[in-house]
């Protein structure tokens, strides 16, 4: 409600100082004022009040204690009385509050201006009462043993006081108070030795109300006197002392091992590794463990925890981080490639690095030879890898052996084989390679290039039958298999479905699952198109089956599928769909292919049945606003949510995310029955309604849940959501959210903004409404609870008024259709030049439901408030 006028308090100050008593009684125009209400918390409660005027109605304002309700959610309904609008008039005002808190008790009055004067009805009184309300429950926790915590639970009033009794496993707590003492709804638990529940009792003078229980799970307290007791290059051996843990002996421990670089990755108190740990498990007792298969001479960071039957939880109290280190060992292998070479005079020896692993740091070579009949001979030769050993040139010299050893701090490596000592050859020129004549180097180029030329030719020509389509069969059996040759043309390929799975590279499995939706392309034949968008195209066509033929729509998809795992997902999601069958959901009749030469992939193309009233979002507008207006009764705008409902029960039970429900998804069949449609197929086709973050996928931002904004989680729940904002059709199509914006309709819902009450809507229908939009998924009604009310609101209703001559909307005549992209099928709206728009129809042909008919109006087109916008010609919503 908007700022109230300054002249409107001046002239409530002057009545309430200068009107004589009892003026307001002789002239007070309310006949009905705020009654009292008296009601516990979160109950909705509804004030109401009434006033006979003559001339122009005013507007009504709300009072609480006085003051004026700025943010009232009031409705005000103007009645005449007479023909005239200088008449009489009745005015009807409500106020109602959705869930009343303590903020809201107070003294309600209606005020009006008439004449200059200010008028005040009598006040009606709200007040709370009932059961304690908690405001603060205990939650459930993990304790470690005997050690104090403390929990809280809070309530209140009215009645006030409220007094609290605590209680562990269901009997009351006497224990003494805390020094200091501590609040009332503060209990403090000086430690445990076993899992218990807790829960508090709240008593006031109109009863009794208990909390949920709560379950504290005691767990082990952290081990300590973690140290290391032993030490080799790949082995360390650790000790500990476990915590108390309660009645529940430990099970086991569990350690965790860290490489870290001098502990520069590791600092004290961090709760969790920087990189993935060694973890090992343990039974106990003992409380020790070895660890096995360890880098030598590099530095470790190790932990460790315990649990007990109580079970692990990720806030398990681990002991803080021991840095140890492993000891250097012995080189695992001798240096490779050892030779040596006996020049006359010297011997030569010469070598490489090991290869295995040095376990340490490389602190030099040790080298050993020895003769037929002389002793050894060792030396330590530091980090050379060639040495020149001076020797006699006698008869023992070609008799001499070499061996070569590394070693590290911790001592010697193996050694090598022995290598004997060979003679010196000076080196030859390597013999010159045979020429070959020049004309064999030229036959060989000419045979390999044609080689290559036949390659590619065969290569080229299996690449064109993949991608080209559009001629007639021309079969040959070559390798076992059909082949079929065509010419590029506008139109689908004719080979056969077997052909076609063959040529996908597609699992045996879901070859297999397609059989029953894969349908022959030269078994369908299109016809005009109905309707184009940016991602997808839906034209009529016929499907010629054995013994007859159908009317089906026929939606091409613009939108490239460039890897193999797409198609597959595109394939799986269609056998899926073959198998649904419910009134409400559209079936999916076959997929074909349309090939593509410039894709790898041939594009698929989904075949739907034929509706013939179009989508759910275009019908209203186009019977509202059309050149030719039609009343739609509020019976059949509910028969229409009852039917999306219905859809949507039985899609999720069968464990299905529609993720695009809208009105524009939900088509009309010729029974004027709603079918839920576009789900999993087509998520890309369509681009108006739709807005796009970043690099991320178009998302329609103001049909999507709150929490799937946020985090793109989607759940049944969102769907209801969803369905919420698809009840948009109780608004004649109009577009939600009018004047926000796609990129601020997050923040808009997250202050608490939700589409407003349109003003022909039932109460009770909004309250269905609201529900869907409740901040809490959980707190969201399924489709099966959806589905119930609105039938039972249905049958509520009393039945449509029928006119003398029954007539039907022929939507199936006229041009082509604006833009039904979310359409499987769909029509023109009818014109005045149209003389057959409509059709007489008997008493036989009206619906079955006998709850609703559609017939030209006669009077004029109604015109919409001027704050709900202006609808926006249909495909051409505001987008998301």
């Amino acid at each position: 409600m908007g700022r109230v006028p300054l002249a409107w308090w001046l002239a409530l100050c002057c009545w309430g100082c200068m009107a004589p008593n009892g003026s307001q009684a002789q002239e007070d125009p309310f006949v009905r004022s705020p009654g009292n209400i008296t009601g516990a918390q979160e109950l909705t409660g509804t004030l109401q009040c009434e006033l006979l005027v003559h001339g122009e109605p005013p507007e009504v304002t709300w009072l609480r204690d006085r003051q004026t309700l700025q943010l009232a959610d009031s409705t005000q309904i103007q009645v005449p009385l007479g023909e005239d609008e200088q008449d009489d008039w009745k005015v009807v005002s409500k106020l109602r509050i959705l869930s009343l808190q303590l903020s809201d008790v107070g003294w309600y009055q209606c005020a009006v201006v008439l004449g200059g004067r200010t008028f005040v009805s009598q006040p009606g009184y709200i007040g709370l009462e009932g059961l304690p309300y908690f405001l603060e429950e205990p939650e459930d926790r993990t304790v470690t043993a005997n050690t104090p915590f403390n929990l809280s639970c809070r309530a209140q009033g009215p009645p006030d006081p409220v007094d609290l009794l605590w209680l562990q496993d269901a009997v009351p707590l006497l224990w003494p108070r805390a020094t200091p003492p501590a609040p009332q709804h503060i209990l403090c638990v000086p430690g445990l030795n076993k899992t218990s529940s807790f829960s508090c009792e709240v008593h006031n003078a109109k009863g009794v109300t208990t909390s949920r229980m709560a379950i504290i799970t005691v767990l082990p307290q952290q081990p300590h006197d973690l140290h290391l007791v032993s030490s080799l290059p790949t082995k360390l051996e650790v000790v500990w002392t476990p915590g108390l843990s309660g009645i529940y002996p430990l099970t086991h421990c569990t350690l965790h091992a860290v490489l870290s670089d001098d502990g520069v990755s590791i600092r004290l108190g961090e709760p969790d590794p920087p990189e993935e740990p060694l973890t090992m498990q343990v039974s106990v007792p003992p409380h020790q463990l070895q660890l096995d298969s360890l880098c030598p001479h590099s530095p470790y960071h190790i932990r460790v925890a315990c649990a007990s039957s109580q079970g692990l939880t990720l806030d398990q109290p681990w002991t803080h981080w021991l840095p140890v280190e492993t000891p250097e060992g012995v080189p695992l292998g001798p240096p490779k490639n050892v030779t040596a070479i006996w020049n006359g005079t010297q011997a030569i020896v010469h070598w490489q690095e090991p290869m295995a692993p040095l376990q340490g740091t490389l602190l030099g070579y040790r080298l050993a030879y020895r003769g037929q009949d002389t002793p050894e001979v060792l030396m330590d030769v530091g980090l050379k890898q060639e040495v020149t050993l001076e020797l006699r040139e006698d008869r023992t010299v070609p008799n001499l052996i070499v061996c070569v050893a590394a070693y590290t701090a911790s001592g010697d490596g193996p050694w090598s084989l022995p290598v004997p000592l060979e003679p010196w050859r000076p080196v030859s020129e390597p013999p010159a390679p045979s020429s070959w004549p020049w004309w064999y180097v030229l036959l060989g180029a000419v045979v390999a290039a044609a080689c290559v030329f036949i390659l590619a030719l065969f290569l080229i020509h299996g690449q064109k039958k993949e991608t080209r389509y559009g001629e007639e069969f021309e079969p040959t059996v070559e390798r076992g298999e059909l082949v079929v040759r065509y010419r590029v043309r506008k139109s689908y390929s004719r080979r056969t479905t077997e052909a076609t799975l063959n040529s996908l590279g597609i699992s045996e499995e879901l070859k297999e699952n397609l059989r029953d939706v894969m349908v022959d392309q030269h078994k369908v034949a299109l016809g005009k198109t109905l309707g184009e968008g940016e991602f997808a195209a839906v034209m009529e066509g016929q499907l010629n089956q054995d013994d007859s033929t159908l009317k089906v729509a026929v939606k091409t998809i613009k939108i490239a599928i460039c890897t193999r795992l797409e198609l597959e997902d595109f394939l799986s999601e269609a056998v899926g769909m073959k198998e649904f069958d419910h009134p409400n959901v559209m079936r999916l009749i076959g997929v074909c292919f349309q090939g593509s030469e410039l894709d790898g992939f041939p594009a698929p193309v989904v075949i739907l049945p034929f509706m013939k009233h179009g989508d759910l979002h275009s019908f209203p507008l186009y019977s509202f606003f059309g050149d030719q207006p039609v009343f739609l009764p509020t019976q059949m705008l509910v028969k229409f949510m009852a039917d999306i409902a219905s859809g949507m029960e039985y899609l999720s039970a069968k464990r299905f995310i529609h993720r695009d429900l809208a009105a524009r998804n939900c088509m009309l069949n010729e029974s004027m029955s709603v079918c839920v449609a576009d789900f999993g197929l087509s998520k890309k086709i369509y681009d108006g309604d739709y807005y796009c973050q970043g690099h991320t996928a178009k998302m329609p931002v103001k049909w999507i849940a709150i929490e799937s904004l946020a985090d793109r989680v989607y759940t049944s729940k969102s769907d209801v959501w969803s369905f919420g904002v698809t009840i948009e059709i109780g608004t004649r199509g109009q577009t939600p959210y009018p004047g926000v914006e796609n990129s601020e309709i997050y923040d808009y819902l997250h202050q608490g903004n939700r589409l407003k009450q349109p003003v022909d809507c039932l109460d009770g229908l909004y309250a269905l409404m609201s529900q869907c939009w409740e901040l809490n998924p959980q707190d969201r009604p399924s489709f099966s609870q959806l589905w119930e009310d609105l039938e039972n609101t249905l049958n509520t209703l009393p039945p449509a008024q029928e006119p003398n001559e029954i007539l039907y909307v022929n939507m199936d005549e006229g041009g082509s259709h604006a833009e039904p992209l979310g359409a499987a099928g769909g029509a023109d709206p009818p014109t005045q030049s149209d003389p057959d728009s409509c059709s007489c129809l008997t008493a036989a042909e009206v619906h079955p439901a006998g709850r609703y008919v559609l017939c030209p109006s006669t009077a004029p087109r109604p015109t919409l408030p001027v704050d709900r916008g202006s609808p926006a010609p249909p495909g051409q919503e505001d987008g998301v």
